[in-house]
């Protein structure tokens, strides 16, 4: 019998890759920044660690500004803490 394959994910802060479940996506589509907690949405997505030490980090780094070039509000990383 065949092991069903996992997908893995990159963080974009840490560069870890984990499974995709243990990860959270944002998306940035149609000049919208959000959280997609299906991994389903359109768009261009990035990956952080669901622990709140990473999103604190890429909130300090700006990291999702970086990766989307466009600047990301505060209330996207305390979004993605409330889903933590």
């Amino acid at each position: 019998m065949k092991t069903k394959k996992i997908p893995m994910r990159m963080c974009a802060l840490t560069h870890e890759k984990f499974p995709k479940k243990d990860l959270i996506r944002i998306v940035f589509y149609e000049g919208n920044v959000s959280v997609d907690p299906t991994g389903k949405q359109n768009g261009k997505g990035c990956y952080l660690k669901k622990d709140s030490e990473v999103i604190e980090q890429a909130r300090k780094k700006k990291i999702l500004n970086h990766i989307f070039e466009t600047e990301v509000s505060d209330e996207i990383y305390d979004d993605i803490l409330k889903l933590i």
